[in-house]
């Protein structure tokens, strides 16, 4: 059932009135109605497409993320185990030749103690 309002705040059922003013402003309220709620409609329609952009996206960052982060945890695990296999092949190489190790570590010690002088 359809409802206008007229100027006097009546509720009427149509438009059967027989006064011409007032059919004309029942006219301009239905049209503004209708309007409104073509806009409304449209705008409903756009916040809705909005909405849907705005989670893909989220998504999308949220998906970068975590594929940034598992890039992270696997680069300090492959950066420890590098630190491992360093450490354990200075260690071999120390145990091998322990008087060069020593011989050499001294002379590195002389030289950067001549370069501080200066």
């Amino acid at each position: 059932m359809e409802r206008t309002t007229t100027l006097g705040g009546n509720l009427t059922a149509g438009s059967n009135n027989t006064n011409p003013l007032s059919a004309k402003v029942d006219s301009a309220a239905q049209a503004a109605h209708q309007t409104t709620d073509k806009i409304a409609g449209q705008t409903t329609a756009q916040v809705d497409r909005s909405a849907e952009a705005v989670h893909r996206a989220v998504d999308s960052a949220a998906d970068t993320a975590l594929s940034a982060a598992e890039w992270a945890s696997t680069i300090a695990e492959q950066a420890k185990q590098a630190q491992t296999r360093l450490t354990e092949s200075a260690s071999a190489s120390i145990r091998a030749r322990p008087i060069t190790t020593v011989a050499g570590a001294l002379v590195v010690g002389y030289l950067l103690g001549r370069l501080a002088r200066r």
